[in-house]
């Protein structure tokens, strides 16, 4: 019997490999879903003409939402007629992403009817993703989500959705509930991430410690990253523990210190905490021996972004340390501050780290009423941009006498 020819031969060739093949996933789904079975012809014959086939329809959504829908649609429908409309859905995941089986059955059992089938779970913006459904089914999947519990994401130039780490549900590492913040944050903020009105989009990520496992340093306009103010907690007979057990503590703790605050003398840890950078490494390397202080809070740091139209940024200190405490108005206070400048000032498609690059820090702190502060200093030892008025003050009065 003659072997039949495969008609996604390039696609093929991804499946291969000792790694999980998105090839296979969709391969999976095209067996009930026609969209899904366009969708694998669609991509062949992108990568044999080296062209993408989407275009982006404009604007669609839901009745009085301009968010959580992404509109895609193919430039190619008489080829390939069940994904002529492919939209995106965001749907806001639950904070740490902790879901019952009965809450994901009942997700998967709405996009099967409505959609491909296909699902992103989880995106970089953290939301529950569903690829690919058609303009009529976005009522009724909206309809079916709510009455499940679950609400439509942002997209566009609105808040993202809040995104955090398990934090204290199951890391003993948490300086601060970040379930509680980011489900604080979801609710206070509902107008803002289902409305766009934003020169761009605003993500909030929240790490529970400076281990930062959402990567918010990198990737959102406001990281709010776990830390302490006192010294770190040490078990002196966990520590010796650890070295009769064989571990080199001078060459895989000490040594690898950024700020070089700690010496072992072969028989005890001292660690200078004036000069500990919070960075976690002696902590993850000895956990039963380290761990953070006491007086715990965060630091709130501004503007990382992906290279889109600038290049890649990481995030700046705004507030060096602030207690988590419900209902976080110190930190909503100063976000708020920070959207109306942003909105007033700021140029489309201009991320809030590309606007402070633009109008110079010392504008932006001054205009949101934050005083400035060392930690503030991207590099030490340079001019930190920020010019005290105080100074220039006592030199003009000076120069009239």
């Amino acid at each position: 019997m003659a072997e039949t020819k495969s008609q996604t031969p390039k696609l093929d060739e991804l499946e291969k490999g000792r790694w999980p093949s998105f090839v296979k996933e969709i391969k999976t789904a095209a067996q009930k879903s026609p969209m899904a079975a366009d969708l694998l012809g669609q991509l062949e014959l992108s990568y044999n003409e080296k062209i993408g086939h989407w275009k982006h329809g404009g604007i669609v959504g839901v009745m009085g939402y301009g968010g959580g829908v992404i509109g895609r649609y193919s430039d190619v429908p008489d080829k390939f007629p069940n994904v002529s409309h492919f939209h995106t859905i965001r749907i806001n995941q639950p904070a740490g992403w902790f879901y019952t089986s009965d809450a994901l059955r009942k997700l998967c059992d709405i996009w099967e009817r409505h959609g491909s089938g296909l699902t992103n779970m989880h995106g970089s913006t953290g939301d529950i993703i569903f690829l690919g459904t058609s303009t009529p089914h976005l009522e009724p999947i909206f309809s079916e989500l709510t009455q499940a519990g679950f609400d439509l994401g942002g997209s566009g130039s609105d808040v993202r959705t809040p995104s955090c780490c398990v934090g204290p549900a199951r890391c003993e590492w948490a300086c601060y509930d970040t379930l509680a913040l980011a489900y604080d944050l979801t609710m206070n903020y509902q107008d803002e991430l289902h409305r766009p009105a934003f020169p761009y989009k605003f993500k909030f990520k929240m790490s529970g410690c400076p281990n930062d496992c959402v990567a918010s340093i990198a990737r959102a306009d406001c990281s709010i990253i776990g830390t302490w103010r006192d010294s770190i907690q040490m078990d002196k007979d966990a520590v010796r523990e650890y070295a009769d057990r064989g571990m080199d503590i001078r060459s895989e703790v000490v040594d690898n210190c950024p700020a070089k605050c700690m010496d072992w003398d072969g028989k005890e840890l001292h660690i200078d905490n004036s000069y500990c950078r919070r960075c976690m490494h002696c902590i993850n390397i000895m956990p039963k021996a380290l761990r953070p202080g006491k007086d715990r809070g965060a630091v709130v740091l501004l503007g990382s972004k992906a290279p889109i139209i600038e290049g890649a940024l990481l995030s700046s200190v705004l507030m060096p340390f602030i207690k988590i405490e419900a209902p976080y108005r110190q930190i909503k206070d100063v976000i708020e501050r920070i959207w109306d400048l942003w909105c007033e000032e700021g140029k489309n498609r201009e991320r809030i780290g590309e606007f402070i690059q633009r109008v110079g820090l010392g504008n932006f702190l001054e205009a949101i009423d934050v005083e400035p502060v060392a930690e503030m200093v991207a590099h030490p030892r340079e001019n930190p941009y920020v010019f005290y008025e105080e100074y220039f003050v006592e030199d003009e009065e000076e120069e009239k006498k």
